[in-house]
This record gives structure tokens, sequence and C-alpha cells, in this order.
């Protein structure tokens, strides 16, 4: 691990990791996602249910893009609910692909909808559980710069393999390192980041 910190100084005088502390318009939507929600624990299986499928929608997008289109996202998959989701239909699908308030993507909505059924299969709080097996062991140093913070791990490996087997789509282990920083299952804010 490299011993300089890379935190930048945002704004509002406070020191956050690089891609949270941008002085730019799209910088407030980043800082307001960093302070508030990445690495935070989320739990529940309708809330891990959206950032599974917000993480799956990202895939080859900028975050910001479905940050500014989350509330679309929402509107559109029956706010993540897991039942609702999971009893789409071919003329959802339909009504997914006009919707300009989300990405278009038709492998990543019937992914969505594939994602919502083998979450279905589960009992209630099971894919918590799931999910959160995966965390890794405390302890694990605190990167202090962006090279530090992988991009796969032996566990997202091991979680995307396992979301795969359950019958999950779009869940490779990048996308699943992807989902375990922003549900706080691994905190990868920089050493001397304030929101670490």
């Amino acid at each position: 691990m490299s011993t300089a910190s890379a935190v930048v100084i945002g704004p509002d005088g406070l020191a956050r990791c690089p891609w949270g502390g941008l002085d730019t318009e799209s910088g407030a939507d980043y800082r307001v996602y960093h302070d508030t929600e990445w690495g935070h624990a989320v739990h529940g299986d309708d809330a891990l249910f959206e950032r599974i499928c917000l993480e799956a929608f990202q895939s080859g997008l900028s975050w910001l893009t479905i940050l500014r289109r989350r509330e679309g996202f929402r509107t559109a998959f029956a706010g993540f609910s897991i039942a609702k989701v999971a009893a789409f239909d071919d003329a959802d699908v339909e009504r997914l692909l006009s919707d300009t308030g989300i990405i278009r993507n038709r492998a990543k909505i019937t992914a969505s909808i594939a994602n919502a059924r083998a979450a279905a299969e589960l009992g209630p709080g099971e894919l918590d559980a799931l999910v959160w097996s995966f965390a890794p062991s405390p302890g694990r140093p605190a990167p202090r710069t962006a090279a530090d913070v992988p991009a796969i791990t032996p566990e997202s490996t091991a979680l995307a393999k396992e979301l795969k087997r359950r019958g999950f789509r779009f869940v490779g282990p990048t996308t699943a390192y992807a989902l375990m920083q922003a549900c706080g299952l691994v905190n990868d804010h920089l050493a001397d980041c304030h929101a670490r």
C-alpha cells in the first residue's frame, strides 16, 4: 500500500475520496452519494435488490448516469419491490423499454426481472443474509490511494458465483465488488476521508 494519502479537499473543506470531492456541477451529486450512502451498511431484501439492479445498470456507464436517474428507476421498477418486479411480464418489459427515465437496455431490464424472480425464491431476509455472508473479515487496512482499492476480491468473486448459481444475472465479480462497496460490506473510503 502507498503511504501518501490521495484524498481531495472538497469545496466545503472536507477531505474526501477523489471521486467524491469533485468541485464541479456533477461533483455535488457525487458528494452527496459519497457522504451519505456509499460504504454505509444497507440491509433489507428490497434495498439490496435495488442496489443489485442499479449496479447492473451501471455496467459500462458512469455511476452519475445512474444517480441522476435513480428516482426514474424506482418509479419504473415499483420501488424495487422484489414481489412486484418478479411479477413483471412482457408488457412491462415493453413499458420499460420506452421509459426515458431509465436506461433502456433490454438485457439489463430482463436481468433485473430475472433477478427479482431469483430473489423471490429465497425466503424473507435470505437475500440480505446471503449477500452479507460474503462480507470479508474486519481488519483489512484502509486504502490510502485509489490505486489501493481493488476492482475484485476473492469475496466478490465468490458472491458473484453464488448469486449466479441461484439464477441472478449481470452479477460478475466486478459488479459484486461495487455492490459490496456501495452497501457497506467493505469500507473503501480512503484512510484520510472524512466519511471513513
